[in-house]
Order: structure tokens, then sequence, then C-alpha cells
């Protein structure tokens, strides 16, 4: 549990600056059974990442409907994946263009669908609390949260702007939707960036709803290639293996000093494929490895890259080998470890809001993996909040979302960015 973050009269960092407060209204305005209805038609729609624009144009004409001035923003990324395809992005002005301005993103996309659901994985059943589907929880049901706070603040009259970003390719390979947002300015002028996935999932530690997820680690890929020479498999000796030097290799790398952070953790490899090898009766002369790396803050591309050759440089050994991370669109486009202070002024409202909203401290988590909230928290520098309803099986056959949880998000994300923008 965290401290006591607020001061002692009970006001946030905010209003402790002097902004007036106005009746707390927005999370009163959101209705329990809309905001599931929404969320059953948005598991119902298939959406795995590049395949977006079915529920895009549902997104698009949703907020359309309520008067709320959508825009389709496009995403082109031409040399690597070849995708196209739109963010659906819309803002609520407010009356003062000097105050504070929140974002609210969420992804529409899903993991591919897994093989071994005994269901429909777009069913959108309802059993128990729980709501069933692909990307229920990851992250349909935050997504769903965000558009309804972002309508029930759109009723208000606040001083500050509610920008509201529904982005096509987080589960994909490069986070597009989020970074092209920011290449493009479209996020340059927000101050604070709430991003719902499902907060209690995929933690340094275990923690509860209602919580509050503040960091998250990095990631880089290795892309490795050993080659050695060519020989007949009943004399090894002629040959330099290499799936067996690259074996050596990726063994070392699983054990060579990692960063440290006193909030993330420690950094970790993983060994995602090693390949090379399979003629009969020939000793390996090429084989490939795919290791990741997610990293702390401090560690960066250069000194990745520089740990794993020191690493390849100390076995010395007979293959040639050449590391290098992964192709991206860009050279800064990677998923950059990131912190958001407890005490930074525009959190505190998030604690006020669970307090008054659910009578307890939040508890406080940090990421294991990578996420938009990467991009936003890492590379555009916005203090970044993740708060979102939790479920299980994240990923995989069987996954949802708790409704509850995904009502109380929605309520908890309109009271605290009410809070901010008053």
């Amino acid at each position: 549990m965290v401290s006591e973050q607020t001061p002692e009269d009970g006001t946030s960092g905010v209003e402790a600056e002097g902004v007036a407060s106005v009746e707390a209204d927005a999370a009163d305005r959101i209705d329990a059974d809309a905001t599931i209805d929404l969320l059953r038609e948005l598991v119902r729609i298939p959406s795995p990442f590049f395949e977006e624009a079915e529920i895009a144009e549902y997104i698009h004409d949703w907020l359309d409907a309520r008067g709320l001035d959508p825009e389709y923003h496009r995403v082109s990324e031409p040399d690597i994946t070849g995708f196209e395809g739109d963010n659906v992005v819309a803002r609520v002005e407010g009356t003062d263009p000097d105050a504070l301005t929140v974002l609210l993103n969420g992804h529409m996309d899903t993991v591919q669908h897994v093989e071994g659901w005994t269901e429909d994985p777009t069913s959108g059943r309802i059993e128990d609390g729980k709501l069933y589907g692909q990307g229920a929880c990851d992250m349909k049901g935050g997504l769903a949260a965000i558009l309804v706070a972002f309508e029930a603040l759109a009723a208000g009259d606040y001083r500050g702007d509610v920008v509201l970003t529904a982005v096509v390719d987080e589960e994909g390979p490069f986070g597009l939707g989020t970074d092209a947002l920011i290449r493009d300015g479209v996020v340059d002028d927000c101050d604070i960036a709430v991003v719902t996935e499902p907060a209690p999932t995929i933690t340094q530690g275990d923690i509860e709803n209602p919580a509050l997820v503040l960091g998250a680690r990095g990631r880089f890929l290795y892309e490795i290639t050993v080659t050695g020479t060519a020989a007949h498999g009943s004399q090894p000796e002629r040959g330099v293996n290499a799936a067996l030097d690259a074996a050596r290799l990726a063994a070392a790398i699983d054990e060579m000093d990692l960063g440290r952070h006193p909030k993330l953790g420690s950094g970790s490899t993983c060994l995602l494929s090693i390949e090379g090898g399979g003629e009969p009766l020939s000793v390996p002369d090429r084989c490939t490895l795919e290791i990741d790396r997610h990293v702390v803050p401090g560690e960066t591309a250069v000194s990745v890259l520089a740990d794993a050759r020191r690493v390849a440089d100390r076995l010395d050994l007979d293959s040639e080998v050449d590391i290098s991370l992964r192709e991206t669109p860009d050279p800064d486009m990677y998923f950059q470890p990131y912190v958001t202070d407890e005490t930074h002024p525009l959190v505190a409202p998030f604690f006020e809001s669970v307090r008054t909203r659910r009578g307890v401290d939040p508890d406080v988590g940090y990421f294991s993996s990578i996420g938009d909230f990467n991009h936003l928290g890492g590379r555009a520098g916005i203090p970044t909040v993740i708060a979102g309803p939790d479920g299980a099986n994240v990923h995989g056959t069987g996954e949802y979302v708790l409704v509850d949880e995904v009502v109380e998000t929605a309520r908890l994300v309109a009271d605290a960015t009410r809070r901010i923008i008053e």
C-alpha cells in the first residue's frame, strides 16, 4: 500500500494550487448497464492486430452518434509491416486554453485468436460477473471504460481538455498506433496520460484492485547470427558447429549481469528461438537466435548491444557472431522503460479518487512487460498512470474480464480526470 500523498486538508495537488472544485458529477453520469453493453459489443467484433478496421469504424460511429466529433488518424508503416490503418481520436475542449489536458489511451486490437477455445472467442458471454472473449481483459474492458468516461466528461463544464485515443497495433510488433500519435504531435499538449490496461495482471509483484501502475520495464530483441564451417557429421572436428556455439552463447547471455531498479526490479532475458542445422550428416554452419531483453532505466540500445557483444567476446567462439537489435521503422522506436513518481501532483488525484470512492489506499505496482504506456511514459515523457479492470487468461483461451471492475474503472477515470481539469 502507498502512504498518504495529499495535503492534510485532503485536497489534490491540483486543487491545492487554487483550482476551484466543482460537483463530483462525472463518475455519477456513467451507467453500469450501458458500459457493459458497450463492452460486449466491442468483444463481439474480431480485431486481431493489423485487422482493426471494423472496430475502429464502430468506435468512430459510437462517438459520432453522441456528438463527440471523432476523427480518423492515419497510421502507415510501409517498409517492414506494410500496415495501413486508423486510430480514432476525439477531444473535448475546456473553457481555459491554459488549463491542463488529460489523455485517455486504449488499444482496439487483440492478439490473434488462439486455439483451444470451447466457445466462440467473440461471444461476450457473461457468467458469474465475468465477461468472456479474446481481448475482453486486454484490453476491451479498459477501452469501454475510457469511452464511457470520455462521454461523461464531455457532458460537464470543465477548464481543461480531454483527449481520447483508441489505437491500433498495441499487440503487434511495434505499437504503431501510439507511435503515430507521438510522431504526428497529437499528444504534444497532454499533461498526463491514462492507459486502462488490466492493471493487476502482469506486474512485478502481487497487487489487487483498486490499483495504480506507475511504470514499466522496456524491451529490446536481440537478433543473432552464428556462422561456423560445414563438415561431414562423422568428422565434426573438421568443421565449426554453429548450432553448438549458438547454444553456448544463448546460455551465457542468460547468465549475464542485468540492470536493477528499486521500483521495476531487475531486467531479464529469454531465449525465444534457436534455429539452424538439420541437414543429414552435416555439421551446422549457420544458426540464428532471437533473445528477448527486458530492461530498466539506464539501459539503452547502445548498452544492451555492448552487453551481448562483450559476452560473445569472452566466450572466444570459433564461429563468427553477428549481434544486432530487431529492425524498427525508426531508430528511436523501441519500448523505453519509465517510472512515474507517486508524488507527482497530477498523480495525486488518482489516489484521492480511489480513497474517496473505495475508502482505501490503492495498491501501487509496476508492469513487468511492455505496451503503449512505454511510448507515452518513456519516449514522449508524459507522466503515465495505468488503471484498469482485472480478469484472467490474458492472451489465452477462456480470457475474461470482471464486469464490475470495468464500470469502476470508468468511474475512477472520470472522477480523477475531473479533479485534474476542473
